[in-house]
């Protein structure tokens, strides 16, 4: 029987993959009254990549599939408490079953780094009621990780299909393969047991654009994930 429950959402332009740290500096007033409802519960909130061209009641609107952040610290960045910066680390994925819009939708002209914005929201809030959730919400089924290990000839093809990927952008000088390999070791990219992780922090290395991870956050099998690599070190 599948997993569901509520989570509250947090729209971004990046993907997060399970087990992947995450630092997050808060200032738009309705994440900080999630991160607030995270901190008096357990600290869990979904990552989704922005859905483009998509809106919910004026906001952007996520992708159906994310990754569930736990919040491992938070503080104030500065003394008025106007941002927050948080840890938070990637758990499991899940799917988007059923969307539960916020209390009222993105007003026009609307600034959310300023004062102004920041009393605009304050506004709608009191009307709406303090009790109500200015975020986007969304019941969510939970999806069973990828357990198993990476065929060490696939890891060894998607490092070498990475090196060539980063050879190839950095045209205008020559790249050494030691430096690559000082850049895998910093990031913890060698191994002899390779695992999902692995595959889905390769892929962080080897993106251009966020959207170009998604399809590696969807994959649910092991085969599947290494598929959806190989296409996106694939040099076109």
């Amino acid at each position: 029987m599948s997993q569901k429950r509520i989570l509250p959402i947090f729209p971004l332009d990046l993907v997060l993959f399970p087990r992947q740290e995450l630092p997050l500096r808060v200032f738009e007033p309705r994440y900080k009254q999630l991160v607030d409802d995270c901190m008096v519960g357990d600290r869990q909130f979904g990552v989704c990549l922005v859905e483009r061209g998509l809106h919910i009641m004026g906001w952007e609107a996520p992708r159906q599939l994310g990754t569930v952040a736990k919040i491992t610290e938070c503080k104030d960045v500065e003394p008025d408490g106007m941002q927050l910066q948080i840890e938070t680390v990637g758990r499991n994925k899940f799917r988007i079953c059923r969307v539960i819009p916020p209390s009222f939708g993105r007003p026009a002209n609307y600034e959310p780094t300023t004062l102004e914005g920041h009393r605009v929201i304050s506004e709608l809030h009191e009307v709406a009621g303090t009790a109500e959730k200015m975020y986007l919400r969304a019941e969510v089924e939970m999806i069973p990780e990828i357990d198993e290990n990476v065929p060490v000839s696939k890891w060894a093809e998607l490092v070498e299909m990475w090196k060539s990927k980063i050879v190839r952008q950095t045209h205008s000088r020559r790249i050494e393969s030691r430096e690559l390999d000082r850049i895998l070791e910093q990031y913890y990219l060698v191994t002899d047991t390779p695992t999902a992780d692995y595959v889905y922090s390769l892929a962080a290395l080897g993106a251009e654009e966020p959207e170009d991870l998604q399809p590696a956050l969807e994959a649910d099998t092991m085969d599947a994930l290494i598929q959806r690599v190989t296409e996106l070190m694939t040099v076109k």
